[in-house]
This record gives structure tokens, sequence and C-alpha cells, in this order.
């Protein structure tokens, strides 16, 4: 089953980011309280995927009014090939052209073998022709990645 996420959900989709080797995990934005501020911000289009009574996958979908953006895509190693990522996908790509954007995006690590073939699967583009750059404003915000 495949629904909206909320900030009830919170425990189920950390224990799920944790689970997944190589996840990278912000210290303050993927904490309880900076997924609360995104899913108030945004509150029909992050998605989770419901089996065996517990979340085994995963969107944080958000948008700034013209282009939605993707967050930590990913579903439970167990539960993989079984079409519960490409349907959360659709489900949040809905939710997105209900508030009427048009154009979604989303970063995946180079490292991130799995992630990229499944985005190339499903008939996402890999752009080529642009760079992509950040700014950390705040230095407390730390990076962890699961090396599990």
């Amino acid at each position: 089953m495949i629904r909206i996420m909320t900030a009830e959900d919170y425990d189920g989709v950390y224990a799920l980011w944790t689970r997944i080797r190589g996840f990278g995990l912000r210290s303050i934005d993927d904490s309880r309280g900076g997924v609360e501020r995104f899913l108030r911000r945004n509150p029909t289009t992050s998605v989770v995927a419901i089996e065996d009574g517990r979340i085994v996958g995963a969107i944080l979908c958000g948008h700034d009014g013209r282009r939605g953006c993707f967050y930590h895509v990913c579903v439970d190693e167990e539960y993989r090939r079984r079409g519960i990522g490409k349907d959360m996908v659709v489900r949040a790509m809905e939710a997105l052209k209900e508030e009427k954007i048009n154009k979604v995006s989303l970063i995946a690590f180079t490292r991130n073998d799995v992630g990229n073939a499944f985005w190339h699967t499903i008939g996402w583009t890999q752009r080529l022709d642009l760079n992509y750059y950040d700014f950390g404003l705040n230095a407390e915000n730390i990076t962890a990645f699961n090396e599990q």
C-alpha cells in the first residue's frame, strides 16, 4: 500500500533509512524536526510504502511552486524488485501534477549503482548538460553515510 507520508511515520521512515547501505543522512535536515518541517511545507507529496505492517519504502517529495524534487527515495532491500519504488514514484508525481508542478528532479550519488540503474530503468533522463552546486549554510548539518 502506498500512502501520503505523515509526521507520525518518522520513526518507521528513519528506521528504513538507517537500514539502507550507503544512505546519507543529514544531522539536522533528517532529524524528526527537520522532516516534520518539510512535511508541513509539503503535506501531500511525500509517500511511504507499507508492507507486512511496516514502512518498507519512502520518498520525501516537495516543490517550490515551479519544480518538484525527490529526496531520500528508498525501498528496503528485502522488498525490492516488486514494483514498490515505481509505484511510489508514480504516486508522488501524481501529487505534484495535482499541485500544477510540471517537472521533477532528483539527485543520485554517482556511487549509488542500484539507485542510478532504477532511475534509468523507469525512464528518467540523466542530465549531462549542467553542473550541480550547493553551499552549506549550517556547518552543524553533517551528512553521515550508512556503511553497513
